[in-house]
């Protein structure tokens, strides 16, 4: 199986320069890997920047900033920090073996079979229901989009969705180096977005701009009158002004934020020269947090008041990216966002779509069960594509269970569960790691974390933390207790069929001596 091989190194199957290291050569460990290195350095670097921009910063910063007001900023830059590390584990693994089509492996092979099992088949499902809830978020999004320019494309909603979930299966199945220009475009628009709003944002400030009055899309009411400048940010300022409940409930809502980093981490197997681009694109992590979240929110609230974000009678708050281009004068900032919005949208679910179809790949390969067989073959562009068209079927269900009312409110609860299930899998990833830096497997120059007993355990230990604040509000406790029932039925059910495994293959050795 492809997860178990490439473990041990020797000094004959290993390239001159690494012999003394035991770090076995990308070619050596590449004789289980059926996949196409067809991702070049851009591509992963493009990848890792789209995973960590998602539509909660086009759309729910303004959510956030409403908590908390200006000291969300150290609230990113924490969770931020945490991500990062989480990265750097995942880094130092994949650096060890860049032949495995995913991190889970390694929770399998240094956790043991139960946790690999239950982090595996947990991992597949969580991303079909974020997948699930994407694909229903790209059609919200395009039928906003439209309503701007007063088309009403409501009643077509679910083809909507049909038709993008198919174009990007598309692009899955046709090459791997397709998927990452896509990815590669995809990520670009969001940049540049982002960038024109930080530009704009200092302009303003420079020439101390004021701005009228206005009616903001998506805003109940008149937005007031203001200027650009940094009093904005300093005026009335309170670090909890919404006090310490608010404070810590902010930290899930930024933590969900930065979900879906991890996906670089599945690109490994096919990317070129992965040792030399998978450390490049991990360590400017960093780099990227500050520019795109730190720098954005920032420039946001130079020029919106950080007090004035309210929520809307709905519950709903505006675009702050909006508010900053309208104040601008650009009265279809509206429109330009929710296209980006809409990119966000269907760059998280093309990405989705890859590591779903490598996960069930690889969950397949590593089962016993015969009809998982067919799952573990790819095709003749060398992708996994019958793993890849499952995953899209069942992505699919989306807007069939949106129609059905009864069956939606226990949908919504089991897909909000799966964000609280993938904090145990990110704990679990780190635990893998701290038992890979006590094996026989680790090698002093590879990618390594530094300091790694101190700062897994911060990791574990912030992660165990944000799984508690979902417990603070109601509208995540019912997900939070979900998660937990997850990891107790579907846990419990793994360790029991580990053991059972264990037993029937002691007794098998037992008859045969």
């Amino acid at each position: 199986m492809h997860a178990a091989e490439g473990t041990a190194a020797t000094a004959s199957e290993v390239d001159g320069g690494e012999a003394a290291s035991g770090l076995q050569s990308v070619e050596t460990l590449d004789r289980s890997n059926d996949m196409e290195r067809g991702l070049k350095n851009r591509h992963v670097q493009f990848i890792a920047i789209g995973g960590t921009i998602g539509t909660g910063l086009f759309l729910g910063s303004g959510k956030s900033i409403s908590l908390t007001g200006p000291s969300i900023i150290a609230v990113y830059i924490a969770v931020g920090a945490v991500m990062f590390l989480l990265m750097r584990t995942i880094g130092e693994m994949m650096y060890r073996d860049p032949s495995q089509h995913t991190f889970i492996n390694f929770i399998g092979r240094y956790l043991g079979d139960a946790w690999g099992h239950f982090a595996g088949w947990s991992y597949w499902v969580v991303l079909v229901l974020v997948g699930m809830t994407e694909i229903s978020a790209v059609g919200t999004y395009f039928v906003t989009f439209f309503r701007i320019f007063g088309i009403d494309l409501r009643h077509w909603n679910w083809l909507i969705q049909i038709g993008f979930l198919a174009v990007l299966a598309m692009v899955n199945l046709i090459a791997v180096k397709v998927f990452g220009e896509t990815e590669f475009w995809f990520s670009m628009i969001k940049i540049t977005l982002i960038l024109a709003m930080i530009a704009t944002a200092a302009v303003m400030v420079i020439i101390d701009y004021h701005y009228p009055a206005v009616q903001i899309h998506g805003m109940d009411g008149i937005s007031p009158a203001g200027h650009a400048g940094f009093d904005n940010i300093t005026r009335g300022f309170s670090f909890l002004p919404h006090g310490w409940m608010a404070f810590l409930m902010s930290f899930q809502m930024v933590f969900f934020a930065y979900e879906t980093i991890e996906f670089v981490g599945v690109t490994v197997s096919e990317t070129r020269n992965p040792r030399k681009v998978l450390p490049k694109a991990i360590n400017q992590l960093i780099a990227r947090i500050l520019i795109f979240y730190v720098g954005a929110l920032v420039a946001i609230m130079l020029i919106v008041p950080w007090s004035t974000f309210k929520p809307n009678r709905d519950g709903s708050f505006a675009s702050p990216f909006v508010m900053v281009f309208q104040y601008a004068g650009l009265n279809w900032a509206s429109a330009l966002v929710f296209f980006v919005v809409i990119t966000a949208a269907s760059s998280s679910l093309n990405s989705l779509l890859y590591s779903a179809g490598r996960h069930l790949y690889q969950v397949a390969d590593e089962s016993d069960s015969p009809s998982l067989r067919h799952f573990t073959t790819v095709s003749k562009s060398k992708v996994p594509a019958r793993a890849i068209i499952l995953s899209a079927l069942l992505i699919l269900v989306s807007p069939l269970v949106s129609a059905l009312p009864g069956i939606s409110s226990a949908f919504v609860l089991f897909s909000s569960a799966s964000s609280a299930v993938i904090i145990f899998i990110y704990i679990l990833t780190v635990a893998a790691h701290r038992k890979y830096r006590q094996s026989a497997d680790f090698i002093t120059d590879g990618f390594v974390l530094p300091s790694y007993k101190v700062l897994d355990i911060v990791a574990m230990a912030f992660f165990a933390f944000i799984y508690l604040t979902l417990f603070l509000a109601a509208d995540t406790r019912g997900p939070a207790l979900a998660g937990l029932g997850w990891l107790i039925v579907f846990g419990g059910y793994c360790l029991l069929r580990s053991r059972r495994r264990k037993s029937a293959s002691a007794v098998g050795d037992a008859s045969a001596v």
